[in-house]
């Protein structure tokens, strides 16, 4: 009798409290991290445009590849089925390759529907110091830079580091 009364209240208590938020993974470095995101607005390889400036008040993930850069063609397909997922968050992707082809390529290849961006000049890239693939920015709702992905964090940390943007409260931009 009273294991089953400890039991039950133990039960009570457990579920008197939510389960722990989630964290994101640990951030690549960059000084960029906490910042605003820079902006930028360019023509999709699929048609259209994509302007970072209508992803304001959305969780955007802002992802650099290339056709060489192994790590980055196996982070493709799992980016695809996030943005399959989770129509609530925005991405783009942006090739830095130097010729379009290589870059339709991969689109084609990955079966790829959320827009990319061709930036042979590594303008976009620039802005945003990329300088080394993969390179993943997840910039929450308020336009600042939450999350930085290299190739060093676990493959799943991309996916981590949205959903916790995702889930977190809404801040307005002032």
């Amino acid at each position: 009798m009273m294991t089953a009364m400890i039991v039950a209240v133990s039960s009570a208590l457990a579920c008197a409290h939510p389960p722990p938020s989630p964290q994101a993974p640990p951030s690549a470095p960059s000084r960029l991290l906490g910042g605003p995101s820079p902006s930028f607005r360019r023509p999709t390889l699929q048609g259209g445009e994509f302007d970072s400036g209508r992803a304001a008040d959305r969780v955007l993930v802002v992802d650099f590849f290339a056709a060489y850069c192994q790590p980055c063609r196996r982070s493709l397909p799992a980016l695809e089925a996030l943005h399959r997922r989770r129509p609530d968050l925005a991405i783009v992707g942006v090739s830095v390759d130097a010729v379009v082809t290589d870059a339709r390529g991969l689109v084609l290849r990955h079966r790829l529907t959320f827009p990319v961006v061709h930036d042979p000049t590594s303008a976009i890239a620039g802005r945003f110091r990329v300088t080394e693939l993969p390179a993943s920015f997840v910039v929450d709702r308020s336009g600042r830079i939450a999350w930085v992905g290299g190739g060093d964090q676990p493959e799943d940390a991309l996916v981590r580091a949205a959903e916790v943007a995702l889930a977190a409260p809404v801040v307005s931009r002032r």
